[in-house]
């Protein structure tokens, strides 16, 4: 069995060489240092854009750098990228169940004018959908923080099996926001969701009201 820390001690040894910090050496290849961080632990493997970067950037070949260990890093590739399609499916499959909960709550509570206590076990329920589609996203964004994937293209480049390229403007530019940053954006664009939801739940009750004369 292979050493999977060895690509990663060979990265920290040729970054001491050159005298440069986590910081420096992910400013150097256009990834986070928590990236840097992962591939010296052994939690992940740089894929081909940042191996060639790497080995510019040491002066070594490829093959020095990675030592025996491809094979291991394109299995673990090929892993992440098949769950990240699968988890994908299933946070839109969990979405779509909840709003058609949501709807259906609105339509009880609206076109058929049901008490709270009638419609907890279907909010209870959409609620659920709701959970569970966040728990699979969480899952998705670990794996994408894990392989420093965080423009669209890049996310779309690495379901592909392309090269993944971050040293584009737009990679750099989020590369720079804090983290604080994107976690408002993500609760914000949740909340977003949750209202439009909402709204095309109240709308469709409605509707069914309307209809109901």
């Amino acid at each position: 069995m292979m050493d999977t820390m060895q690509i990663g001690a060979q990265i920290k040894r040729h970054r001491g060489e050159l005298g440069l910090s986590q910081d420096g050496l992910a400013a150097k290849v256009f990834v986070s240092r928590q990236t840097i961080s992962s591939w010296e632990t052994g939690k992940t493997y740089p894929d081909v854009q940042s191996l060639l970067m790497l080995s510019e950037l040491f002066g070594v070949t490829v093959d020095d750098l990675v030592k025996g260990d491809l094979e291991t890093m394109n299995k673990a590739i090929d892993s992440d990228i098949i769950l990240m399609k699968r988890l994908s499916i299933a946070i839109l499959g969990f979405l779509l169940l909840m709003l058609a909960c949501l709807i259906w709550l609105s339509v009880q509570m609206i076109a058929w004018d049901w008490t709270f206590a009638q419609t907890m076990p279907t909010a209870l329920l959409a609620l659920s959908m709701w959970g569970i589609a966040m728990f699979f996203a969480v899952w998705t964004e670990r794996i994408k923080k894990d392989r420093d994937l965080i423009t669209y293209r890049e996310i779309k480049d690495f379901l592909a099996g392309r090269t993944v390229d971050r040293s584009t403007e737009r990679g750099r530019r989020v590369r720079m926001i804090p983290g604080w940053m994107k976690i408002v954006r993500t609760v914000g664009l949740t909340l977003l969701a949750a209202a439009i939801g909402a709204f095309f739940g109240y709308g469709g009750a409605a509707l069914v009201d309307h209809l109901m004369g």
